[in-house]
């Protein structure tokens, strides 16, 4: 078994309101009329107060737009090249701040013995692995692999690895990090799948550092992972590269879809683990938008607080893909009581829906 011990979190330095970034998507969907009012009424029922880019236009005048064209058109729109370029030049310095969040305290650098990276929204050879290796002056044999592509369930799945790791080798000291630019990906066609990405997606980093759980720091014992892919979702989330950039398809289907499945999954995953839905003190839920998160909410019958801390990375961040869960999980961590048990979970391609149940420990 393993446990958490910290996470990091760290976001870039534009901080947007919701309502400037929907000033900047009117225009640039070029929309009038019952459409932009429908826009309107998403933006203002999204949950969502403010998000981070590391894309400074989506709240400045056009004159200082660094990314976008200064044309009210935005032609030439930016090509996947120049998202990957932006991409390659503040995915690693997002990622270290996380990590040196992270590292405060619990272990040195130099004893990070497996680093495991996270993203979906940009990719190179030599990667981010190899940068951060250099960055973060970590040692050179030190164990290395990447998750990619995998969405908005990939922090749980690199969890799985740490775990893993960590019953294989007692003494590893696993690093993940999880590092999404959402926002290099504005698609301006004005499709249903564009404005629900446009409305929801953010940038982000976040940091884990995962032990095995006899080591001394207290943390979270992660006990069970469960998960099941729900293939009549298949078509309704997807992330493809495209010339301009990846292209996100997130049907309005994905909550019901959830809403269908969910109280079944978790009957299932808690029956996996020998437990029951009882034993469950704090619900870690993915915040892929307000709607999943209600729907959750109603399946499973859950007290009217029990999501306010998905609520709240929502409000403050916006949907970071893979790095969300564990801004969700660092704030509940600090509130946590002796005997709390947590019940996470993400989804996300496939539609693959991915848990874990974890147990504080205090010695």
């Amino acid at each position: 078994m393993s446990k958490i011990i910290s996470i990091g979190t760290a976001v870039p330095a534009w901080k947007h309101r919701q309502e400037d970034i929907l000033s900047f998507m009117l225009p640039a969907y070029s929309l009038t009329g019952p459409d932009t009012r429908k826009i309107r009424f998403l933006y203002h029922q999204s949950a969502i107060s403010t998000r981070y880019s590391v894309i400074p236009d989506y709240s400045r005048p056009i004159a200082e737009w660094k990314f976008y064209p200064q044309t009210e058109n935005l032609e030439p729109f930016p090509t996947l090249e120049t998202r990957m370029q932006w991409y390659n030049r503040h995915a690693a310095p997002l990622s270290v701040d996380a990590v040196r969040d992270c590292l405060q305290g619990p272990l040195k650098h130099t004893a990070i013995t497996h680093l495991i990276t996270v993203s979906c929204t940009g990719m190179s050879a030599p990667g981010l692995d190899l940068e951060l290796v250099e960055l973060l002056d970590l040692p050179r044999n030190t164990w290395r692999t990447s998750v990619n592509f995998m969405g908005c369930y990939a922090a749980i799945h690199a969890l799985k690895l740490a775990d893993a790791i960590c019953h294989s080798d007692p003494a590893a000291k696993v690093l993940l990090v999880c590092t999404e630019l959402c926002t290099l990906h504005f698609q301006r066609e004005p499709t249903p799948d564009n404005i629900a990405s446009s409305l929801l997606f953010a940038d982000g980093s976040a940091a884990a550092l995962v032990v095995h759980d006899q080591h001394e720091h207290r943390g979270l014992a992660i006990t069970n992972f469960y998960s099941e892919v729900v293939p009549k979702g298949k078509k309704d989330m997807s992330w493809e590269l495209s010339s301009s950039g990846f292209q996100m398809t997130l049907s309005n289907y994905v909550p019901s879809l959830i809403a269908e499945d969910f109280e079944a999954l978790t009957g299932r995953a808690m029956q996996h683990a020998g437990l029951s839905a009882e034993a469950i003190t704090h619900w870690c839920i993915h915040p892929g938008g307000k709607k999943i998160l209600e729907v959750i909410s109603n399946s499973l019958h859950l007290p009217e607080d029990a999501l306010q801390y998905s609520y709240g990375v929502l409000d403050r961040y916006g949907n970071m893909s893979s790095s969300t869960i564990l801004f969700v999980l660092k704030n509940m961590m600090q509130q946590l009581h002796a005997d709390a048990r947590i019940f996470g979970a993400a989804f996300g391609p496939g539609l693959t829906m991915e848990t874990f149940i974890a147990q504080y420990q205090t010695v």
